[in-house]
């Protein structure tokens, strides 16, 4: 697998810049929780890639031969892996959106039924 570029990991964020705007734009309902359901899947949405990135990101720079062992490389460190820790906790979004989903749906089924009568 090719290593990542900057341009690449760019190209990502400016994709959930364009995400944000077209959700100010105030979409269905629907269609917007599609959108976001992938970027907040349980196992491989943003929060839990975040944090297995920073994560990443602390083992690589402690262990790197040529940074220096010192108290604050210690602190930088502790704080990429309490970051990791801050979007780990994050996972649970998932369930905010079922429930989104549910009360959407809900909502739509009424307004099917009021239809009827």
């Amino acid at each position: 697998m090719p290593a990542p570029t900057p341009e690449t990991l760019r190209t990502l964020t400016e994709t959930l810049s364009d995400l944000t705007e077209y959700l100010r734009e105030n979409p269905d309902p629907a269609e917007a929780l599609a959108l976001v359901e992938p970027l907040l899947d349980e196992y491989t949405g943003l929060p839990v890639q975040l944090a297995d990135t920073l994560r990443a990101l602390a083992r690589t720079v402690q262990e790197h031969q040529a940074i220096p062992r010192t108290a604050h490389v210690d602190l930088l460190i502790a704080e990429l892996r309490s970051a990791a820790w801050e979007q780990t906790d994050q996972h649970t979004l998932h369930y905010v959106l079922d429930e989104l989903r549910t009360l959407h749906d809900d909502a739509e089924s009424e307004q099917g039924c009021s239809r009827c009568r």
